[in-house]
């Protein structure tokens, strides 16, 4: 990718986003610093960030939906609930996000603290591309009156907020009543959703470049309850039925409501009666992508397939591929799946699957 401002080196200025919570971050947030001022590159970090960090040469600036403005990239430090604060900021300023993983899966990180250094020649040499990842845009609706607006990158949960009841929807789709749900809740999510709440709630793994939105009930006691994925440019809608309960102790009924929730981090109460929106955002989040580097310990730029191999340790003992045939050209992330191999080449016939 190809910095067209002025200036050269001197003008290029990052902006660093960590997990403090954790001494490891810490510790990979200020290599990425050294690194990087010593390439001639500025590196931002948020005001609450800066005094965990501990980084002299960096600048600190207010911790604001304009902190990246003016900056070539962002770099998350930490897992993925870092990287979706980090996308709070790099989406309003246009800028690609890079995130290098410290959490237990990171289907959003690019990088493992073990490929540090090769992320930054890579980053540095401003050899990188970068990819578009659908959002989606959510309004909350009572009587007709738009009382909440935001987004998600991930996905918009709707979620009981009583325990002691069942949640009552119906699902619209395109304007027309789909069903109606008793059920814990439901995940809207987006193809780069499709692996985090949605998929541990029983939803499809969709390929990131695959444009679709998903619905995903949350235990849902119906005879049709089943995830689907819809059309791109679909809207979805989920309106909140109110129903009576009686909380324990509680000397008279209650009226459920619910709660939104968006990429886990923005919550909204919902009353009964409320109806929730969710259309594709109109301006997406965008990913940092590095060139494979042979060596490397995770396989820089592997693909998503192999993505999915390495982070669920997909058994993959048997594979004759295209890899494997005499004179095949080497794939981007064949390494992944070599060191999946290794590590099920030991099991035996009749495992788990």
């Amino acid at each position: 990718m190809t910095d067209k401002r002025a200036g050269g080196d001197a003008d290029r200025i990052m902006l660093l986003v960590a997990h403090t919570g954790r001494s490891a971050a810490i510790r990979v947030a200020r290599v990425l610093v050294d690194k990087l001022t010593a390439a001639g590159i500025a590196v931002r970090v948020l005001e609450p960030e800066a005094a965990d960090l501990g980084c002299a040469a960096a600048i600190v600036v207010p911790s604001s939906p304009e902190a990246a403005v003016g900056t070539e990239m962002v770099l998350a430090v930490g897992g993925d609930g870092t990287l979706l604060r980090a996308a709070e900021l790099a989406r309003p300023a246009r800028v690609p996000l890079l995130g290098v993983n410290l959490g237990h899966v990171g289907f959003l990180a690019e990088a493992e603290p073990e490929d540090l250094s090769a992320a930054v020649v890579s980053v540095v040499a401003r050899r990188y591309t970068v990819e578009q990842r659908m959002t989606v845009e959510v309004e909350v609706r009572i009587n007709g009156s738009q009382i909440e607006g935001t987004w998600a990158l991930n996905e918009a949960t709707v979620e009981k907020s009583a325990r002691e009841r069942m949640l009552d929807l119906v699902i619209e789709v395109d304007g027309r009543p789909l069903s109606r749900w008793g059920c814990d809740g439901v995940v809207f999510a987006t193809p780069t959703g499709s692996t985090a709440y949605a998929f541990s709630a029983g939803g499809p793994v969709v390929w990131p470049d695959v444009e679709a939105l998903l619905v995903v009930p949350i235990s849902a006691h119906a005879l049709f309850g089943r995830p689907m994925a819809v059309s791109p440019h679909s809207v979805l809608a989920a309106e909140v039925i109110g129903a009576e309960f009686m909380a324990a102790g509680a000397s008279q009924a209650e009226t459920a409501g619910a709660v939104l929730w968006c990429d886990g981090r923005r919550m909204v109460e919902l009353p009964p009666g409320s109806r929730v929106e969710v259309r594709r955002g109109a301006l997406p989040v965008l990913l940092a992508r590095l060139p494979a580097v042979p060596g490397a310990a995770t396989a820089i730029g592997a693909s998503f397939t192999d993505r999915l191999v390495a982070k669920f340790g997909l058994p993959v003992a048997g594979w004759r591929g295209q890899a494997g045939r005499a004179g095949a050209p080497a794939r981007a992330g064949d390494a992944v799946v070599s060191e999946a191999i290794a590590h099920t080449a030991d099991e035996e016939p009749g495992g788990h699957a």
